[in-house]
């Protein structure tokens, strides 16, 4: 099955020109049709174009034939300023629509406004560079992602370590902790309650992702949520002074500071294996023998021919 994808440039610019151009001659030789190639082209400052070019990728979906994929070239910082500029009764159009917005990163704090204030469910998922784009294009990450696309009920898999067992149903949403933590408390913050929230960064010290935890307990967010799924956190370090305090501990304190149920290993973040995960629709989460399942369906994907 071949897609009509919409690139769309929200963030930093394609510093790796040479992945754009793998990821774009990799998508058109499986036989997508490939639109908005000038964003790949735009620079201001370390953005892919200014706040106002950047937002009108996103306004342009407003109006006009829809794409069956939207899909973010890369990450880098630059989502949030653009924020206040979406058209969201516009965007609205999108709630329910055969049409698929997929990022990550970076992505999050698009995902988590375009729920808020339009109703809109998206993807954690690939994107044109980092992805697409790899050397060598992972076959889990381009199985899972068009797998998804192609079906309106799908499920994620993966072995879960020293987890119990554990039986959910609710609202799955998430991505990088960096941007959900960023909005908590803003306009552009979904209220779910009951939900089942996946997180991962890069970069990011143990003490750093305990505060990060720390703020959505604080701000109420994570004791309203049925289970916390932890996937790739990478590239950090550890310091002398830490003193045995790792990731893992930190995991375990926030699991006893609040109760909440935690799921490990799920391949999803800044490495080169991830599923494609809905934000904003149902789905239920089992663990059984320490392999997680997530299923779900309605998400948002092309109209089946």
């Amino acid at each position: 099955m071949t897609y009509d994808i919409r690139l769309i440039a929200p963030s930093g610019y394609p510093h790796n020109v040479a992945a754009m151009r793998r990821g774009v001659e990799r998508l058109e030789k499986e036989g997508h049709r490939l639109s908005g190639l000038d964003v790949l082209d735009r620079r201001h400052l370390r953005f892919a174009g200014t706040d106002a070019e950047r937002a009108a990728d996103l306004n342009a979906l407003v109006d006009g034939p829809l794409p069956d994929v939207v899909l973010a070239i890369r990450g880098g910082y630059g989502a949030h300023p653009l924020l206040p500029l979406l058209d969201y009764d516009g965007l609205r159009r999108l709630a329910g629509a055969p049409v698929a917005l997929v990022g990550h990163s970076d992505f999050t704090a698009l995902q988590c406004a375009l729920l808020a204030r339009s109703g809109v469910a998206t993807l954690g998922g690939p994107m044109l560079g980092p992805d697409f784009g790899a050397s060598e294009l992972d076959p889990l990450t381009a199985s899972h992602f068009w797998s998804v696309l192609a079906s309106d009920r799908a499920e994620a898999s993966w072995d879960a370590p020293e987890t119990s067992d554990l039986a959910v149903e609710g609202t799955i949403w998430g991505g990088n902790l960096a941007m959900l933590t960023s909005l908590a408390g803003s306009p552009y913050f979904p209220g779910i309650d009951g939900g089942i929230l996946f997180i991962e960064d890069i970069a990011e010290p143990p003490y750093r992702v305990e505060r990060m935890l720390y703020h959505l307990v604080h701000a109420g967010v994570l004791k309203r949520q049925k289970a916390l799924v932890v996937g790739d956190f990478t590239s950090y370090r550890v310091a002398e002074y830490d003193n045995g305090y790792d990731l893992p501990v930190t995991f375990e304190r926030i699991v006893a500071a609040t109760g909440i149920p935690l799921v490990r290993g799920l391949p999803f973040g800044h490495a080169a294996a991830k599923l494609t995960l809905p934000f904003g629709v149902s789905g239920r989460l089992d663990v059984t023998a320490g392999r997680a399942r997530l299923a779900f369906a309605g998400h948002p994907r092309p109209k089946t021919p």
